[in-house]
């Protein structure tokens, strides 16, 4: 399919440190998190296309399961580019869409306007079966066990056929500790973003996370070294803008 597998070490990131990069990125570099999101949703509908679409995604049905914050932003944005690719789309949202952050409201508005069908959590029994379904509930953001409408679309998500592609980690672990709470996505492949994060390789947590993939979201090298990470990293991403981890 061509994507690499990854030929150096590279650091693991807690949660605390994955936040200090997106404050970076905003805060000293002025890379706004719209252009993150974009960045993380177009590379997630690629490996979406090219690892379990057969390379061409036209007249198959893809659920995309998103949150309120910046995970769901990206899914929201790998939903666009996968119905503009000519995929069925159908999204579900965790939350009610008047509780979406500023930033993922946004893309949930231009789904709105491209006709993509949304729908809340609890519509998601009505789907009939899915050639794939995109885990974009939660990130590094968890607070305990996934509630409400998060909770409902996970366990729905476990209990299908098709197989499911989760953004930066399954949603109900743990990015620091691996801690799987219940409820928490069992996914066939995950794409995590900027350098991989700590939790994806504790005990017991690797088949829930399945193959694991790293993608660009545009963070710069100089970022890692600043004082508040102290983290060499190099161009990881030289010869492609997904690599594969495991």
């Amino acid at each position: 399919m061509g994507i690499p597998n990854i030929d150096a070490p590279i650091p693991w990131l807690t949660t605390e440190q994955m936040v200090e990069v997106d404050r970076a990125m905003i805060e000293d570099f002025h890379i706004e998190l719209a252009q993150m999101m974009e960045n993380a949703g177009r590379s997630f509908a690629h490996l979406a296309r090219e690892r379990f679409l057969g390379g061409d995604p036209r007249g198959k049905t893809v659920v995309v399961m998103a949150g309120s914050g910046g995970n769901g932003g990206g899914a929201l944005v790998c939903a666009r580019r996968l119905d503009t690719w000519g995929a069925l789309v159908e999204v579900f949202v965790s939350r009610q869409e008047g509780n979406f952050a500023p930033t993922p409201a946004h893309q949930l508005d231009i789904l709105h306007r491209m006709r993509v069908p949304v729908a809340p959590a609890e519509a998601v029994n009505q789907v009939p079966a899915a050639a794939l379904v995109v885990d974009g509930i939660i990130g590094y953001s968890l607070d305990g066990a996934p509630r409400g409408g998060a909770g409902d679309l996970i366990r729905w998500a476990n209990a299908q056929d098709a197989p499911v592609l989760a953004l930066d980690a399954p949603s109900g672990i743990d990015t620091t500790t691996g801690t799987v709470y219940d409820p928490a996505i069992r996914a066939t492949a995950t794409m995590t973003l900027a350098l991989p994060k700590e939790g994806l390789r504790a005990d017991g947590v690797t088949q829930l996370v399945g193959e694991l993939y790293l993608a660009d979201i545009g963070v710069p090298p100089s970022l890692y070294s600043g004082a508040g990470l102290g983290l060499d990293v190099g161009p990881v991403f030289a010869t492609s803008d997904i690599v594969r981890l495991t």
